[in-house]
């Protein structure tokens, strides 16, 4: 790409703890990026409230996607109106595997920090139709490398000495999950696993560097909005797993990468190293170069 040239992006989210809406804000109004379109997991009348009106202050007007709007929960966090204030529920939304597929294409990326189920639908849809799903990239917050990828002295603690581990996005949709590691119209898959992203937190000092230019970029200003709603109750920080997966699209050298196989066994996820497979997962990260991505304007 281009020096200057701004990376088509579809965000896939959830609304379960803070960082998907961060991550949404982010991306909206991120100079390396031309946010194309959202979707939502579930995608309940209240998410879809929720994303409609973040994209409404930052003057976006892009197709919005839901798995299924009639779910029967909100599926949104208090966080998210302490934070922001409440927003009007709505059903403006298309069937989030029909946008995907509309959307995507070999010059797209596509961020997903929830369960891959507007993904799937995507797959398996094309495969109903005879038109292939295709993607340039995807960039998924989950999975797990350790032991056998990551060598010991950069494993965390709690994770020292596994090779496998239950993550949360892709046990919330597993045959999804299987069926975008195997669909050969996506040309690369990048992993953000927990053994790095649980180690990354926006902390005081994070906070710091983004009141710096939050007056320079509407985008930064609501995430600073949001956290030091945060920071004033969990004054420790917040565990940054999603915005460090799109930060790393923008910029995949933030990471080191192994190139691996993912697997799943009896509920739990793990890699093994494969060249040649197309699949990366992420063995550390340069944090100076994650923070200057984020906070760039």
């Amino acid at each position: 790409m281009k020096q200057g040239e701004r990376i088509p992006v579809v965000w896939d989210m959830e609304t379960g703890d803070p960082d998907d809406f961060l991550t949404l804000l982010l991306l909206a109004g991120h100079p390396r990026v031309q946010l194309k379109a959202v979707t939502i997991t579930p995608g309940t009348p209240e998410q879809v409230g929720l994303v409609r009106r973040a994209l409404e202050w930052l003057e976006l007007e892009l197709p919005v996607g839901a798995h299924n709007l009639d779910h029967g929960k909100p599926c949104v966090s208090a966080w998210h109106y302490r934070a922001y204030g409440e927003a009007p529920p709505s059903r403006e939304a298309e069937p989030g595997g029909e946008l995907l597929l509309a959307q995507c294409d070999e010059q797209t990326t596509l961020i997903t920090g929830a369960p891959l189920k507007n993904l799937g639908a995507a797959i398996a849809l094309g495969e109903a139709r005879g038109e292939p799903f295709r993607l340039g990239r995807l960039f998924a917050q989950g999975g797990f490398a350790g032991e056998g990828v990551v060598p010991p002295h950069l494993q965390l603690a709690k994770f020292r000495g596994l090779a496998e581990v239950p993550t949360y996005n892709l046990n919330g949709a597993p045959k999804a999950a299987l069926a975008a590691l195997a669909c050969p119209g996506i040309a690369g898959r990048w992993f953000v696993s927990k053994n790095v992203c649980h180690g990354v937190v926006y902390d005081a000092a994070m906070h710091a560097r983004v009141e710096a230019v939050k007056d320079c970029s509407p985008s930064l200003a609501l995430v600073w909005k949001g956290m030091d709603a945060y920071l004033r109750k969990r004054p420790a920080g917040k565990k940054f797993h999603d915005p460090l997966a799109a930060c790393c699209a923008l910029d995949p050298e933030i990471a080191t990468w192994a190139e691996v196989e993912l697997y799943r066994k009896r509920g739990k996820w793990g890699s093994r190293l494969q060249p040649g497979s197309g699949t990366r997962i992420i063995v550390e990260h340069d944090h100076e170069r994650f923070v200057r991505v984020l906070t760039e304007v």
